[in-house]
């Protein structure tokens, strides 16, 4: 029972190619936002999608699986633990973060091509 105590999951889609960094030799890590849309009618019967976007990190081997495999747009169902941290800015203001640490994901259908991919081709 402990591993549902912080357990995030989520379906949606990447809004930008992965931000992968190495910190140290042979650490990386990865950054996507994903967006999840949940769609309702008003009271007007209008229907309206509210999109809320998510920062996902991912570390070692599991960052080079994010940069490998998704791109921009990428459906994909993920699961990771939520983390509340801070840090102080440049100009010295305490700010406060929310992120998701990715455990595993999958790819949902075809990802979409990359600028190197249709190079490629």
């Amino acid at each position: 029972m402990n591993k549902i105590n912080n357990t995030v999951r989520l379906i949606g889609n990447l809004g930008f190619d992965p931000e992968v960094r190495e910190i140290a030799k042979g650490r990386k890590v990865a950054r996507i936002s994903v967006a999840t849309n949940e769609s309702y009618t008003n009271s007007d019967g209008e229907k309206v999608t509210d999109t809320q976007w998510h920062t996902v990190v991912a570390w070692g081997s599991t960052a080079e699986q994010v940069q490998r495999m998704l791109r921009k747009g990428s459906p994909v169902a993920l699961e990771g633990r939520l983390v509340h941290r801070s840090y102080e800015s440049k100009d010295g203001i305490k700010r406060y973060v929310t992120e998701i640490v990715l455990n595993g994901f999958r790819v949902m259908g075809p990802k979409p091509e990359s600028n190197e991919m249709k190079a490629a081709a």
